[in-house]
């Protein structure tokens, strides 16, 4: 999958050719290429960058003394490139769009991991992902100390309002979908008062997320489940609620700004013949 998505792209950039490159290197020559933070980060996406370089060139040489998940500070070398010369010029802009959206991701969910104080507490990200790009995503989350939800529609069960309307009710949809799934699948329902808490209780499922509700009401949730399902949160997380919503007593909180809100981190990649 990962390989598929950086064919994509770079066939999008090169894949018809490159007219200025081409153009000054008509012949092969080798060249280096350095990639440089241009502020402090937590490195996402190395792999990928690596990956990159390979597809064009499998002899290109990469190198890179970190790993996802390390603090990149300002003014490092986070990653080399030898070999020919023509695939180092093409790949250059592909490799940053990857390291640099991928670092954005790691180093914000980095900040809201630090920001929360409660080991206790899950920081999961949700399917709020770039379309093509959630599995690259979600390993960014996972470099920045945050934990997955689920990958897609087909690895777990989250019953949600559209669902709840579409059955008829709560005990409706959990009965539809218990009657098709295994015993093995955990089922979680999304619910938004504490009318749909207590039906949710009543079905007797295993994980019961609460949607946009205050922290007031969160917290009179987890006191009426008592134990009987994992509670989740989501919805109107950020910074500055995080640890507001964690105290109510949650054991996970799902944060789709984890993604959708990352802004690229700034690198930039130096070139020379050799």
């Amino acid at each position: 999958m990962t390989e598929q998505i950086i064919r994509l792209a770079l066939f999008e950039d090169s894949g018809l050719g490159d007219i200025t490159t081409e153009s000054i290197l008509p012949a092969p020559c080798k060249g280096r290429g350095v990639i440089i933070a241009k502020e402090s980060l937590v490195l996402g996406g190395i792999t990928v960058a690596k990956k990159v370089f390979h597809l064009l060139d499998p002899a290109i040489a990469c190198t890179s003394a970190f790993k996802d998940g390390d603090v990149i500070e300002d003014g490092q070398i986070l990653f080399e490139a030898e070999g020919d010369l023509l695939c180092l010029l093409k790949g250059e802009r592909v490799a940053l769009n990857f390291l640099q959206r991928l670092s954005g991701i790691a180093t914000l969910t980095r900040t809201f991991v630090e920001t929360l104080d409660n080991p206790k507490v899950r920081l999961t990200d949700t399917r709020k992902t770039t379309p093509g790009f959630r599995i690259l995503e979600k390993d960014a989350v996972r470099a920045g100390g945050g934990h997955n939800h689920r990958m897609s529609l087909f690895d777990g069960i989250l019953i949600k309002d559209n669902h709840i309307a579409v059955a008829g009710s709560i005990a409706a949809a959990v009965r539809a979908v218990r009657a098709r799934t295994s015993h093995l699948m955990k089922i979680e329902v999304e619910v938004s008062c504490m009318d749909e808490v207590r039906q949710a209780v009543d079905a007797n499922v295993e994980v019961i997320m609460l949607d946009n509700m205050d922290t007031k009401a969160m917290a009179e949730a987890v006191a009426y489940i008592r134990g009987r399902a994992i509670v989740e949160a989501s919805g109107n997380v950020s910074l500055s609620t995080l640890n507001a919503i964690a105290a109510t007593g949650v054991d996970v909180i799902s944060c789709g700004a984890l993604t959708h809100q990352a802004r690229s981190v700034d690198l930039s990649m130096r070139i020379n013949r050799l």
